[in-house]
């Protein structure tokens, strides 16, 4: 398969409903999946080299994140926040019904994993009764293995601020040759890519409308992100290393070495705080790898299916 199948789920907020939309690899009989969820501005096309790879082993579902690509806009902006895409992804995953369930979560799609499993853990110990033996499950979602990509609890005050800069930015383009040069310019962390690569990267998040080149996300998400500050991110901190040590499978950390976000201390110590993590350090990197080359896609290939 060469192209992925678009279908979309209804999913609802406090003020109604939405559709969002997910890209779809492989025998969709395959009750193997793996979900990949991308980060703050992406769709789920960043993964369609990984899912090309792994689509004869599972069927691989990516998302946009509602707000995002082929997905709705919210009706409130309000509610582009994680306990909201946490909500999705649940009827997300309700609707594929996976007997065994991995996720590959980039930045933003690594901490609805963490908050997801967070709320797992709790299911787990109020509801015990709903615990399946040998899988990090509750509440009927057997998870299997998880790839946090260049993320984790610690949330860096100056990553994010720098991804603050540009997220509710308006821009428009006479040219895509100009909307690649600012992809290019605000994506340095992704490392080097080849030309036809950053075009690429570039028609996953920019669309051509009235005719301009202008991003393809609702940029009123900004306006919960603007109003973090150092308070709720220390608060929003502990809940993640609480959910974090409460995986029960194996986790893979994925780290670009130069990453402003996952520093190279917060991923030691998220080692020591959950034996059943391993770390990679993906060389040349920012944040964050993209997964678009064999030296990238085979670490994670590696983890996934071992034991197969």
């Amino acid at each position: 398969m060469t192209e992925p199948r678009l279908d979309f789920v209804t999913c609802a907020s406090p003020v109604g409903l939405h559709r969002m939309a997910y890209w779809e690899w492989g025998d969709p009989a395959n009750d193997r999946v793996l979900v990949c969820v991308h980060g703050l501005t992406r769709t789920g096309r960043d993964f369609d080299t990984l899912a090309r790879r792994l689509s004869d082993r599972y069927r691989v579902v990516c998302p946009d994140v509602v707000g995002r690509g082929a997905s709705d806009w919210l009706v409130n902006p309000d509610g582009y926040i994680v306990p909201q895409y946490v909500a999705d992804l649940l009827t997300l995953i309700a609707r594929v019904d996976p007997a065994r369930l991995d996720w590959v979560g980039t930045s933003m799609g690594g901490l609805i994993a963490m908050a997801l499993l967070g709320a797992q853990a709790m299911a787990r110990a109020t509801r015990p009764d709903t615990a399946m033996k040998g899988l990090d499950a509750a509440s009927g979602i057997p998870f299997g293995r998880i790839v946090l990509n260049d993320i984790g609890p610690d949330l860096d005050l100056g990553g994010l601020a720098r991804i603050g800069l540009y997220v509710g930015q308006p821009v428009a383009f006479d040219t895509f040759e100009q909307a690649v040069d600012y992809i290019r310019g605000i994506s340095e962390g992704f490392g080097p890519h080849a030309q036809e690569q950053w075009e690429t990267l570039t028609r996953r998040v920019m669309v051509q409308k009235d005719g301009k080149w202008i991003k393809h996300y609702d940029l009123r998400m900004a306006q919960p992100f603007a109003m973090q500050n150092e308070a709720a991110l220390r608060a929003s901190e502990a809940l993640l290393w609480s959910s974090y040590e409460s995986i029960r499978v194996p986790v893979l950390v994925v780290r670009g070495e130069r990453s402003d976000l996952l520093s190279a201390d917060t991923a030691a110590r998220m080692l020591a705080r959950n034996p059943r993590a391993e770390l990679h350090v993906v060389p040349g990197v920012g944040h964050a790898p993209t997964f678009m080359s064999d030296e990238q896609i085979e670490p994670v290939e590696r983890f996934l299916v071992r034991g197969d």
